[in-house]
């Protein structure tokens, strides 16, 4: 497995770098298939949140499956290991998934698709056309790739990614956000081809949000 070390806001010493070669064969002994590792260490520099300064992010590839877990600490070397925890449980929930459905047993999911209303958006006032470096670069980036821009002379950063991914149903939709840790989850609908969004509510409740223009609403009826 291809094990990739980088930093953000931080230089990566030799240290954490073997301290991560030693600790990934947790990974492969669970995900022999994995395919790739990415390990990303940010730091905090606020002196408030010294508790929480080194974040570490862990990015799995096992063929067509991409696992995500991250983690904040005082130091690099525990936030490694909570990120490595919730990663390897992760795998093991991707493990049993395909035990399960080997054996021809799917895991029901209860999917909330009920109405929501959006909340009202006030229109914002019109401004005049300004080419960011974040609209620069957007068109160049390829699959899997991603930039973070600095949105002029303030504190907000914009990180973008570009992703393809196959169609998939709910279910799967939801699976993939368990996977990566996130509340929420874009994709495609395979049975409708709008883009979706699949996102966490309360508990076991989940919403889904798709996408359409009035044109192909209109086209539809």
């Amino acid at each position: 497995m291809e094990i990739v070390v980088t930093g953000r806001h931080t230089q990566i010493k030799q240290r954490f770098r073997d301290v991560v070669e030693s600790k990934m064969n947790r990974v492969t002994a669970i995900a022999p298939d994995a395919q790739r590792a990415q390990i990303v260490l940010s730091h905090e520099g606020n002196p408030r949140q010294a508790d929480t300064a080194k974040r570490v992010e862990i990015t799995v590839i096992a063929g067509r499956t991409v696992v995500r877990a991250e983690a904040s600490s005082a130091d690099e070397f525990s936030a490694l290991d909570l990120a490595l925890d919730k990663l390897t449980l992760r795998l093991r929930r991707t493990r049993d998934r395909r035990k399960d459905h080997r054996r021809g047993y799917t895991d029901p999911v209860p999917v909330d698709l009920g109405p929501v209303e959006p909340a009202a958006v006030e229109e914002p006032e019109p401004e005049e056309p300004n080419n960011s470096p974040a609209d620069a670069v957007s068109a160049d980036l390829g699959p899997g790739e991603s930039v973070e821009v600095q949105v002029g002379d303030t504190p907000i950063v914009i990180r973008r990614k570009l992703h393809i991914a196959e169609p998939m149903t709910i279910d799967e939709a939801l699976y993939e956000m368990e996977l990566i840790g996130h509340d929420f989850f874009l994709f495609v609908n395979k049975e409708t081809g709008r883009p979706s969004v699949v996102y966490r509510r309360h508990g076991w409740s989940y919403g889904v949000f798709e996408i359409d223009t009035p044109e192909n609403v209109a086209k539809k009826k």
